[in-house]
């Protein structure tokens, strides 16, 4: 027991996930798909059902408390508007690139070129998705006890936002209460360690079962698409996340991956930005060294409406969708493709396969009828989950980079934490001369 807690954890959750496609990939070829996938489905996947369970379980409560303690130790309500603005225009900025990235490859690969949707079976959308009031009403909650026990994340944000705002400005009669969030916040993130030792298992067992349940036979013939979403979504993250920690900030590259790479295998293995937050939120602050007051405002929004890989998604999958078809698309088309991919991922749910449902709001832009929509979907829905478990991997790193860049132009980042991750032993520099040197 000792040897295997004293590997990090990143390099468990990682080589389970390793191990899982490998277990995934030999079951298939000895039993057959269908078969493979039957058996991981009764005994193996029930272990990663119970960890996403344990995690879900945790994302009530981690929001309220952090997001109150974070308001409350910031100690002005005036900054929280600071940091909201910050966040807001950062996440819109990261999602710019994406559309254009998702956009160029669609272009380069060209995708839908020679794609036979003939045998898919038609799988009927929502045409009429609600609209950006109805959205923004929505976030105000009716009753926010039944926000919680529906786990309506941007209704619980704009609660404890305002209950943070309150307990500041009740002043001494408000510090009980602002101490109560504050210790309950460090016990919800004192139970995300423990449950994030059963993380290796869960992330082996969704691996497994669902390399098994894809199939060969089902990735080749949809191989072009996956392989440009992959390397479209892999660009982003290289050339926006890492260029905003390096040119940006200043700050080692390699450190940053490596101090989240707990919640990229677990935004992979889920494919949920929201059953990831736990985990986001215990990496960001304890491997790259982001106060809390930063971390629990930032990345609740972020699982929230920070969804780069979805706004790339819909935009590669509207060229698929115009060149299978034979479209014709004007650069106008590009431009309104780019706007409603961007405006649609916003508002797509944390949850596994919610950024496909939402293609009908971007093919409309150029006339895709419902029942090509519906083939579309049908074609795509079978292999979904390989894609959707990239880009949710994608808007995780997004969530990270903005709470990382936000903290540091407010003061609230330790840059020691983050250049000397913790599981390197490290001597901190006592003097100012000797840490500038370090860093340098």
């Amino acid at each position: 027991m000792s040897g295997w807690f004293g590997i990090a954890l990143w390099k468990r959750v990682l080589g389970a996930l390793v191990l899982g496609i490998i277990v995934g990939t030999i079951m298939t070829q000895i039993m057959g798909a269908p078969e493979a996938a039957a058996f991981l489905d009764s005994y193996v996947k029930p272990v990663g059902d119970l960890f996403v369970r344990l995690i879900r379980m945790l994302i009530v409560p981690l929001i309220l408390t952090t997001l109150v303690a974070g308001v409350v130790a910031l100690g002005d309500p005036a900054k929280l508007g600071t940091i909201g603005l910050k966040t807001i225009a950062l996440y819109l900025f990261t999602t710019f690139f994406a559309n254009v990235i998702g956009i160029i490859f669609g272009l380069v690969f060209r995708p839908g070129v020679g794609a036979d949707l003939g045998g898919a079976d038609a799988v009927p959308v929502d045409t009429n998705p609600p609209s950006a009031i109805e959205r923004l009403l929505g976030i105000v909650p009716e009753n926010p006890v039944a926000a919680l026990a529906d786990g309506d994340v941007l209704a619980i944000i704009f609660f404890a936002i305002l209950l943070g705002i309150g307990i500041l400005m009740a002043g001494k009669a408000g510090k009980l209460v602002g101490d109560l969030f504050t210790h309950a916040s460090e016990v919800v993130l004192k139970i995300t360690h423990i449950v994030m030792e059963v993380a290796p298992f869960g992330v082996f067992a969704l691996v497994a079962y669902t390399t098994a349940a894809q199939g060969i036979d089902a990735l080749l013939s949809i191989a072009l698409l996956i392989g440009t979403v992959y390397l479209g979504l892999l660009t982003h993250a290289i050339l926006v996340y890492g260029g905003i920690i390096r040119f940006v900030l200043n700050l080692p590259v390699m450190n940053f991956f490596r101090g989240i790479l707990d919640a990229i295998a677990v935004a992979f293995s889920t494919a949920s930005s929201s059953a990831t937050l736990p985990v986001t939120i215990t990496n960001v602050s304890e491997n790259l060294g982001v106060k809390k007051s930063v971390a629990g405002s930032v990345l609740p929004l972020g699982a929230t409406i920070n969804m780069d890989g979805t706004a790339m998604y819909l935009g590669v999958l509207a060229l698929f969708t115009a060149q299978a078809f034979g479209i014709e698309l004007s650069f106008m088309n590009y431009v309104l493709i780019a706007v409603t991919a961007a405006a649609a991922s916003v508002g797509a749910a944390g949850i596994p396969s919610a950024g496909l449902f939402l293609l009908a709001t971007v093919l409309s832009t150029f006339g895709v009828p419902p029942e090509q929509i519906a083939i579309v979907v049908g074609f795509i829905l079978p292999v979904d989950r390989i894609m959707d478990m990239a880009r949710t991997a994608l808007n995780v790193t997004g969530d990270a980079t903005v709470a990382t860049a936000v903290a540091k132009w407010e003061g609230q980042l330790d840059e020691d934490i983050f250049r000397h991750p913790a599981d390197v032993p490290y001597d901190k520099p006592t003097t100012p001369d000797v840490a500038d040197a370090d860093r340098d």
